[in-house]
Protein backbone atom coordinates (compact mmCIF):
# COMPACT_ATOMS: atom_id res chain seq x y z
CA UNK A 1 0.00 0.00 0.00
CA UNK A 2 1.47 3.40 -0.93
CA UNK A 3 2.44 5.92 1.72
CA UNK A 4 -0.02 8.82 1.99
CA UNK A 5 1.53 11.83 0.32
CA UNK A 6 -0.99 14.58 1.10
CA UNK A 7 0.67 17.38 3.04
CA UNK A 8 -0.51 18.89 6.29
CA UNK A 9 0.63 22.38 5.28
CA UNK A 10 -2.87 23.59 4.33
CA UNK A 11 -4.42 22.26 7.59
CA UNK A 12 -1.70 23.95 9.66
CA UNK A 13 -2.26 27.19 7.75
CA UNK A 14 -6.03 27.14 8.40
CA UNK A 15 -5.49 26.25 12.05
CA UNK A 16 -3.02 29.13 12.40
CA UNK A 17 -5.54 31.58 10.92
CA UNK A 18 -8.26 30.41 13.35
CA UNK A 19 -5.83 30.58 16.28
CA UNK A 20 -4.75 34.09 15.30
CA UNK A 21 -8.40 35.21 15.05
CA UNK A 22 -9.16 33.73 18.49
CA UNK A 23 -6.11 35.44 20.03
CA UNK A 24 -7.05 38.80 18.49
CA UNK A 25 -10.62 38.47 19.79
CA UNK A 26 -9.32 37.78 23.33
CA UNK A 27 -6.79 40.66 23.21
CA UNK A 28 -9.38 43.17 21.95
CA UNK A 29 -12.07 42.13 24.42
CA UNK A 30 -10.10 41.25 27.58
CA UNK A 31 -6.56 42.56 27.05
CA UNK A 32 -3.19 40.93 26.44
CA UNK A 33 -2.68 39.99 30.13
CA UNK A 34 -5.74 37.69 30.19
CA UNK A 35 -4.93 33.92 30.03
CA UNK A 36 -5.71 32.08 26.76
CA UNK A 37 -9.30 30.99 26.31
CA UNK A 38 -10.46 27.38 26.03
CA UNK A 39 -10.90 27.78 22.24
CA UNK A 40 -7.31 29.04 21.92
CA UNK A 41 -5.97 26.11 23.93
CA UNK A 42 -7.86 23.60 21.74
CA UNK A 43 -6.47 25.26 18.60
CA UNK A 44 -2.93 25.32 20.02
CA UNK A 45 -3.14 21.62 20.88
CA UNK A 46 -4.48 20.80 17.40
CA UNK A 47 -1.65 22.84 15.84
CA UNK A 48 0.94 21.00 17.94
CA UNK A 49 -0.48 17.62 16.86
CA UNK A 50 -0.49 18.67 13.19
CA UNK A 51 3.12 19.87 13.37
CA UNK A 52 4.21 16.60 15.02
CA UNK A 53 2.44 14.60 12.30
CA UNK A 54 4.13 16.73 9.65
CA UNK A 55 7.55 16.17 11.24
CA UNK A 56 7.02 12.39 11.37
CA UNK A 57 5.98 12.37 7.71
CA UNK A 58 9.10 14.33 6.76
CA UNK A 59 11.26 11.88 8.72
CA UNK A 60 9.51 8.92 7.09
CA UNK A 61 10.05 10.42 3.63
CA UNK A 62 13.80 10.57 4.29
CA UNK A 63 13.96 6.84 5.08
CA UNK A 64 15.15 4.55 2.27
CA UNK A 65 12.32 3.03 0.27
CA UNK A 66 12.05 -0.74 -0.15
CA UNK A 67 13.26 -1.84 -3.57
CA UNK A 68 11.87 -4.65 -5.63
CA UNK A 69 14.02 -7.71 -5.92
CA UNK A 70 15.73 -8.14 -9.28
CA UNK A 71 14.31 -10.89 -11.42
CA UNK A 72 16.90 -13.48 -12.29
CA UNK A 73 16.15 -14.84 -15.72
CA UNK A 74 17.15 -18.35 -16.55
CA UNK A 75 19.41 -18.56 -19.58
CA UNK A 76 17.94 -20.42 -22.52
CA UNK A 77 19.89 -23.31 -23.94
CA UNK A 78 21.66 -22.50 -27.19
CA UNK A 79 19.83 -23.60 -30.32
CA UNK A 80 21.41 -26.29 -32.40
CA UNK A 81 22.42 -25.01 -35.81
CA UNK A 82 20.32 -26.27 -38.70
CA UNK A 83 21.90 -28.59 -41.20
CA UNK A 84 22.83 -26.78 -44.41
CA UNK A 85 20.51 -27.45 -47.32
CA UNK A 86 21.96 -29.25 -50.33
CA UNK A 87 22.81 -26.92 -53.20
CA UNK A 88 20.38 -27.26 -56.07
CA UNK A 89 21.74 -26.87 -59.54
CA UNK A 90 19.64 -24.67 -61.70
CA UNK A 91 18.71 -25.87 -65.14
CA UNK A 92 20.25 -23.65 -67.76
CA UNK A 93 17.72 -21.86 -69.88
CA UNK A 94 18.18 -21.32 -73.59
CA UNK A 95 18.82 -17.69 -74.45
CA UNK A 96 15.83 -15.88 -75.86
CA UNK A 97 15.82 -15.00 -79.49
CA UNK A 98 16.31 -11.32 -80.24
CA UNK A 99 13.18 -9.45 -81.25
CA UNK A 100 13.10 -8.21 -84.81
CA UNK A 101 13.64 -4.49 -85.22
CA UNK A 102 10.55 -2.39 -85.75
CA UNK A 103 9.97 -0.76 -89.11
CA UNK A 104 10.70 2.82 -88.27
CA UNK A 105 12.99 5.58 -89.45
CA UNK A 106 16.06 6.29 -87.36
CA UNK A 107 17.00 9.77 -86.21
CA UNK A 108 19.78 10.16 -88.75
CA UNK A 109 17.51 9.01 -91.56
CA UNK A 110 14.89 11.55 -90.44
CA UNK A 111 17.48 14.37 -90.43
CA UNK A 112 18.74 13.40 -93.92
CA UNK A 113 15.19 13.26 -95.28
CA UNK A 114 14.41 16.68 -93.78
CA UNK A 115 17.59 18.18 -95.30
CA UNK A 116 16.63 16.77 -98.72
CA UNK A 117 13.14 18.27 -98.41
CA UNK A 118 14.57 21.69 -97.50
CA UNK A 119 16.99 21.55 -100.46
CA UNK A 120 14.19 20.50 -102.84
CA UNK A 121 12.02 23.35 -101.58
CA UNK A 122 14.82 25.84 -102.27
CA UNK A 123 15.29 24.51 -105.82
CA UNK A 124 11.56 24.58 -106.48
CA UNK A 125 11.33 28.16 -105.29
CA UNK A 126 14.20 29.17 -107.58
CA UNK A 127 12.63 27.49 -110.61
CA UNK A 128 9.33 29.21 -110.11
CA UNK A 129 11.06 32.57 -109.82
CA UNK A 130 12.56 32.28 -113.40
CA UNK A 131 9.48 32.05 -115.72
Amino acid sequence: MPIRTASLHRQIEKNGARLHRAMQDRIHSHGADDPPSEQEQVLMEERRILKEAQATRHAQALQPKPKAAKIVKEARPAKEPKAPKPHKEKAEKAPKAAKPAKDHITRTEKAAKKAEAVAAAKKAAKKSAKP
